[in-house]
């Protein structure tokens, strides 16, 4: 499959691991990984940076394959899940540094059509996210309100 904005195939990324059962030598239960979930979420911490954090720090392969539940999940239930999808949310961060360089380097061309391909990434996923009802029908990717969507 070809990549968005370029005529590249590219390589597929990172593969989960193999197997779909609970490692042998892992010594979480499901409880005390929803714990750990909702600790570092409480700390402010993104789903994937979650997981990062559990793989490289506990050694937990996988969240969903010993609490039968993704992080998102899990932060869902405990009332931590940003209003804003993450995938969203770093898209806005990303078009915000863009502009800033935009203002004090106003004929950089490279940098202009990199904002127009970004906002288009964030237009798609805001209609895909309100006809999968994540976020409000009225909601609405404002360029000046963007900061406001980050905090």
């Amino acid at each position: 499959m070809a990549r968005m904005h370029s005529r590249d195939k590219g390589k597929s990324g990172s593969t989960k691991p193999s197997g779909k059962k609970v490692p042998s030598w892992m010594g979480y239960k499901s409880k005390e990984v929803e714990l750990l979930v909702g600790k570092l979420g409480k700390e402010g911490k993104t789903s994937s940076q979650i997981g990062i954090f559990l793989r490289d720090n506990y050694g937990i392969p996988d969240v969903k394959l010993v609490s039968s539940k993704k992080i998102t999940q899990i932060l869902k239930e405990k009332k931590l899940l940003h209003e804003i999808p993450e995938d969203l949310r770093s898209l806005i961060k990303k078009s915000i540094v863009i502009r800033k360089h935009l203002e004090e380097n106003h004929k950089d061309e490279p940098a202009k059509r990199g904002l127009q391909l970004t906002e288009s990434k964030i237009k798609r996923l805001v209609k895909y996210y309100i006809q999968s009802k994540k976020l409000p029908a009225d909601w609405k990717y404002d360029f000046r309100k963007a900061t406001m969507y980050v905090e």
